[in-house]
């Protein structure tokens, strides 16, 4: 017997009318939205989202400029600008009539307001638990555009560079996280946005009492040399952004830094900083780090 779902269906079908959309229930940085399925002309406002829907095949119809990362271009170039990652257009964005607002991390504020012109949700990855929120993201977008298949082979790969990034750092000493900001350096503990370098790979920390602040701890170059790191993982906030300015390299490079026995062994790292800092969260980006720490950490010293 054909249960109501179907029978519904079946007579749509044979009274020319159209089948209920599906409806899916997603959770979301601000509590479970129940939406339509595969909305038509998504508009999103967060890197990590494009990132994400990018890797699963999804074109989207909106994407802020500037989106910073070369990776992006191609789903950038067929979509309309619609604004800033802080500064939606709205008279932009009322034109091109989206199905669905992402909104994250950055646009996050922007929610209620852009709430007026489309549904919209809020697929911030805090940081708190980065793999898993990547996961959860993965996942959630997979139910919502009917790419289950797709994100369960995306999270595979996610899986199998966590686990080679974990054989390659084991045993190999404990790190410092740092960012740099021209001539500046703050630093991230397992708790910060960076976090996850430490904690889903078994990675020690080099100094464990760093608080959770999401900007790092400002720090000076007279605090690397008393926490003598074995590895320095390095992000450069002025490259990921495309901003003049010192670069990482240059600001890491004085007596305190080169002092410790991370330099001394060749194990500071310089992460490609713009997946890293401007679409963190992201499923490709996650796994564009991964690879990186796996060369790193896997590479022949002098």
């Amino acid at each position: 017997m054909l249960s109501r779902s179907l029978a519904s269906l079946a007579l749509a079908l044979c009274l020319g009318l159209p089948a209920a959309a599906r409806t899916v229930t997603l959770d979301t940085a601000a509590g479970p939205a129940e939406l339509t399925a595969d909305p038509p002309r998504v508009a999103v406002m967060d890197i990590a989202a494009l990132d994400t829907l990018d890797a699963l095949g999804i074109d989207v119809a909106g994407v802020p400029e500037p989106h910073y990362l070369a990776y992006l271009d191609a789903a950038a170039g067929r979509a309309t600008s619609i604004g800033t990652l802080f500064e939606p257009d709205f008279e932009a964005l009322a034109i091109l009539d989206p199905g669905l607002i992402v909104v994250g991390s950055r646009s996050s504020g922007q929610a209620a307001a852009l709430a007026r012109i489309a549904p919209t949700i809020d697929m911030t990855v805090t940081g708190q638990d980065m793999l898993a929120e990547t996961r959860a993201r993965l996942q959630a977008y997979g139910r919502l555009f009917g790419r289950e298949t797709e994100a369960a082979t995306l999270e595979a790969a996610l899986d199998a560079r966590i686990a080679a990034a974990r054989a390659a750092v084991a045993d190999k000493g404990n790190a410092l996280i740092l960012l740099t900001n021209g001539g500046k350096i703050s630093a991230y503990g397992r708790d910060s946005r960076f976090g996850w370098l430490h904690t889903a790979l078994g990675l020690p920390e080099a100094h464990p009492d760093l608080g959770a602040a999401t900007h790092g701890e400002a720090i000076s170059f007279e605090f690397v040399a008393e926490t003598d790191p074995d590895w320095i993982l390095a992000i450069d906030r002025g490259a990921a952004i495309g901003a003049s300015g010192e670069a990482a390299a240059a600001t890491l490079d004085n007596p305190l830094v080169r002092g410790t026995e991370a330099a001394q062994a060749g194990q500071i790292v310089y992460l490609d900083s713009g997946p890293l800092y401007i679409a963190g969260g992201g499923v490709q980006s996650m796994m564009h780090t991964l690879d990186e720490i796996v060369a790193a950490f896997s590479a022949d010293r002098p």
